[in-house]
Parts: C-alpha cells; sequence; structure tokens
C-alpha cells in the first residue's frame, strides 16, 4: 500500500514514476476517511488543498530537479499558522480563527515541495500530556494492549500527529514540543520523534505556549525520515529573534555515520525510585546496542535532574500566562455574548474560551509572577534552571550524546486518567529537563512491552549537534528492528 511507504521510499518512488503524488496523496485521504472518525487525529482535513497541491508536485516532479519533499503528505499541527486554513491550537477561543499568513516552518516546507493533509489535533494550547484536553475532543491512540480493547492515551500535546503516523494517514508530521511534546507521544505510538535544539527551527507563526522553551519538530516513522523533514524545517529566521543564525548540515547523510568510539552517557537520575523492571530492561538493551555498534558507554551524573519538572512548571506556567493574555475577545479570540461591562466581556470570553487544564496553567502563571511571589518562586525558578543547563555542559564534556529512557510508562487508557493533575505532569520527567536546558533530543521506539505496548529510548545531544543525535538514533533504530505496528483493526470502535 502507498500508505505503508516511508518518506524517504515515496520520494524515490515519486521519482521512478512507480506512482504519482496524486496518487499517493489521494491514498492517504482515503485513509484519513476511514480512521479519522475513530482517532480524531486531525481537527480539519484539506482534502480539496491537498489534491490541488499534488497536482502541481507531479508537474514539478516531471519538470525534474524537485525538492526531497515534493508530492510527500504531511500533517500539520494545529499549532502553526497556516494561510486560509482554520488554525484553533485545540481551543475554542480559537475556534474561528483563520491566518491571513503562513509560518515559518510550514511556509520552508511547502518551498520543498510538500503536501498538506490537514490540522492535526492536541493538547489545548499544547497544555499536556494525554491529548485529552482538546476543544475537539480526544485523540485515540492507534495501539491497543494485547489483553483488552481500551482506547489508549497517543501523548500529548502532539499526539494528533503522533497518530496520524503511527496509523499511517501521514507519512510525516509537524509537532512542538515544550517540556517532551513531540518525544512523549513518539514513544507512545511507537514513532520517531526529533526535538532540535532551540533556535534551530523558527518560532515565528506558531501559537506560543511557553516563548522560551517552544520548539519545532518532525515526528515521522524513521530516523532517516526525521532527518529529511528537519532539513526543510530548519534555518535561522530574521523573523524570530530566538532564531539561531547556523548553518543546517546535510542531516540525512548523518544516518550512515559510523558510531566508533561515540561516548553514550547513562544519567544517574533517570532511574527513580519505583521505575519499572520492564522500562529497565529495555533501557539496557538499547545500551548493549549502542556498545555492540561501538559506542564507550560512560556513567555520568545530572544532579539537578529532580528539580527539573517543579521548575519547568513555574517557567512554562508563568510564559502561558503572559503569552495568553492576548486572548481576550477584543484583540484575538471568540467574543462572549451578553457581556454587560468590559471586565464582564473580558471574563466570560476567557472563561468560556480556555479549557479548565488552561485556566489552570495561567492561574498558576500569574501567581508566580505576582508582585509577592516573582522573587520566591519565578526567579528562583530561572536560577534553577541555569545549573540544570550547567549539567548538561559538564555532562557534554565527557560524552557525546546521553541515552535515556523516553516516558516512565506505556501509554495508558482514556479512563485511567489520574485524577491529579501533578501525577499527569509526571509522564514528562524524563522529557523535561532536556526541554529547560534547550537541547536537542530524540525518541526512538525499541520495543514493545509485556501488554504489545511501544516503549521509547531517548537520546540528548549537544547544542546544535542534531547530527549526532541523528547518527546515534539511527543505530539504535537499526539494532532494535522495531517493525511492529498497531493492528487498526482492534479497539471497541472497530
Amino acid at each position: 500500500m502507498l500508505t505503508d511507504l516511508t518518506i524517504a521510499q515515496a520520494a524515490a518512488g515519486l521519482r521512478k514514476r512507480d506512482f504519482s503524488a496524486t496518487e499517493l496523496t489521494k491514498a492517504h485521504i482515503s485513509a484519513i476517511g476511514q480512521l479519522n472518525g475513530r482517532l480524531n487525529a486531525y481537527i480539519t482535513v484539506t482534502a480539496d488543498q491537498a489534491e490541488t497541491a499534488a497536482t502541481r508536485a507531479d508537474k514539478t516532479l516531471a519538470a525534474g530537479d524537485a525538492p526531497t519533499l515534493t508530492g510527500i503528505p504531511l500533517g500539520i499541527k494545529d499549532l502553526f499558522c497556516t494561510n486560509g486554513v482554520r488554525t484553533t491550537a485545540g481551543s475554542r477561543i480559537l475556534s474561528n480563527f483563520v491566518p491571513p499568513y503562513e509560518s515559518t516552518v510550514t511556509a520552508n516546507l511547502l518551498k520543498n515541495g510538500a503536501v498538506f493533509l490537514g490540522k492535526t489535533n492536541l493538547d489545548e494550547f499544547a497544555m499536556g500530556s494525554a491529548n485529552l484536553t482538546s476543544a475537539f475532543g480526544e485523540v485515540e491512540n492507534p495501539w491497543h494492549r494485547s489483553s483488552d480493547s481500551t482506547a489508549l492515551v497517543p501523548g500529548g500535546s502532539s499526539g494528533g500527529s503522533a497518530a496520524a503516523v503511527a496509523a499511517h494517514i501521514a507519512m510525516g508530521a509537524t509537532g512542538t514540543d515544550t517540556g517532551g511534546s513531540i518525544r512523549q507521544p513518539a514513544a507512545y505510538c511507537g514513532i520517531v520523534g526529533l526535538k532540535p535544539t532551540y533556535g534551530r527551527c523558527s518560532r515565528w507563526g506558531t501559537i506560543a505556549f511557553a516563548s522560551s522553551l517552544d520548539q519545532a519538530g518532525p515526528m515521522t516513522r524513521t530516523v532517516e525520515d526525521a532527518a529529511i523533514m528537519l532539513q526543510a524545517m530548519a534555518g535561522h529566521d530574521p523573523k524570530d529573534s530566538t532564531s539561531a543564525s547556523i548553518a543546517v548540515p546535510d542531516y540525512r547523510a548523518a544516518t550512515t555515520r559510523s558510531l566508533k568510539g561515540l561516548r553514550v552517557g547513562i544519567p544517574a537520575e533517570y532511574r527513580p525510585d519505583g521505575m519499572s523492571e520492564e522500562l529497565l530492561a529495555v533501557w539496557q538493551k538499547g545500551i548493549d546496542m549502542l556498545r555492540e555498534a561501538g559506542c564507550e558507554i560512560v556513567d555520568v551524573s545530572l544532579p539537578h535532574t529532580k528539580y527539573g519538572l517543579a521548575t519547568y512548571y513555574i517557567i512554562a506556567p508563568a510564559e502561558c500566562s503572559s503569552n495568553l493574555a492576548r486572548y481576550d475577545g477584543i484583540r484575538f479570540g471568540v467574543r462572549a455574548e451578553g457581556a454587560t461591562s468590559l471586565d464582564d466581556l473580558y471574563e466570560k470570553s476567557r472563561h468560556n474560551g480556555f479549557g479548565e487544564e488552561v485556566r489552570r496553567r495561567i492561574l498558576v502563571g500569574t501567581y508566580v509572577l505576582s508582585a509577592g511571589y516573582y522573587d520566591a518562586y519565578y526567579l528562583k525558578a530561572q536560577k534553577v534552571r541555569t545549573l540544570i543547563q550547567r549539567d548538561f555542559a559538564t555532562a557534554f564534556e565527557k560524552v557525546d550524546v546521553l541515552l535515556t529512557p523516553t516516558a516512565p510508562t506505556a501509554a495508558f487508557g482514556h479512563n485511567e486518567k489520574p485524577d491529579d493533575p501533578v501525577q499527569m505532569y509526571l509522564n514528562d520527567i524524563f522529557t523535561v529537563p532536556a526541554s529547560m536546558a534547550g537541547q536537542p533530543a530524540m525518541s526512538v521506539p525499541v520495543a514493545l512491552d509485556s501488554r504489545g505496548l511501544p516503549l521509547g529510548l531517548q537520546l540528548i545531544g549537544r547544542h546544535f549537534d542534531e547530527e549526532t543525535l541523528i547518527a546515534a538514533g539511527a543505530a539504535l533504530e537499526k539494532s532494535a528492528a522495531f517493525s511492529a505496528r498497531p493492528d487498526l483493526r482492534a479497539g471497541a470502535a472497530a
């Protein structure tokens, strides 16, 4: 089936005229029609625009010298502004927002010839770890446990993108990662998720959650595909003051690089009390695979890791409180009806427009930024963040890359959501530190657990050294030979 091809395979097939971009796109639109009603991976499907773009792609391919992604159907997380296509951020408050401009990341992908299938679902304003907070409904993970048909979460916030790629209703998809929102859903859905170095991909035109943490990245079924997508997405953007003016290397070439002599660090602090023996065994399996690939394994320490989650949940809500202040029903967002005063309009518009998790984070963020608590919380958190960054800098004096688990568990059920929001936040315990330090990091699927669900391992690299990350990820992928895929006939809704 055309939907089973990787991006690399499809790009080669298009150039050999084995099939057309139109055929490839129509195959994916058909698959979306069959599966999206159950998975809810897409909020908006742009079938007509996709077919028009595929027709253009066929003409470009026929003329020769087409860009790498020409004719490749992708899903776009509904956090990236897309010119003329509704962009909701998974929120009621932006349910009717149609941007008159294109984000830099999506513009780069279009310039490279990509075909956009539609906008993928997400936790509202990217706030969540399970894709249960979207105003447009929960996303279902295409995987199921071997023992039952319970609907599972795909992870968050980029759960719609992860589910779409895993279910083969997109060849790849964009995600954003603030504290693990690319890597954790990638692990839950058995795909590759790559968070580049902060500043590698432009944030311009991407709806902000926490500006000092948000970073766009690719979600794909192979490491090579992630390299191909990142090549197109990355680059300096003068419209984004945090975008790095650093040349983009040939990421795809890194997938064949030898790992002989590469030093891989194993952080002691990523073995918390109560960690499952099964996950520890998978981690050890990954260590052994990299050792066999020629790597030197080195024990390292990241002593401030234990403060990462607490620090993140001060800084991220503080920035969210500031960024979301613009959605007031006047400057941006759906305006509430029946307001009796300006204050009443603000209150009703924001209460009706934002979901419970977003309201919670705005309140926490506003509190830690308030006059009496700024020094006690926000300023102290920034100081701890600096210590976390120093931990990574010290570790990378000894090693080239770090290997850790991506998530503490496999995907859990929709009906198994903890009542305590702090327990939900613990899903990001292994991914948050790299985000706090701005390091590039990638999740690679390596095994199935005893219940038939995918488990991923995380690689963390030096700033702007995605090449080494990709090289190590490709070696891990090759050794793991993870070929399992979800049974899309399973589940109560099948």
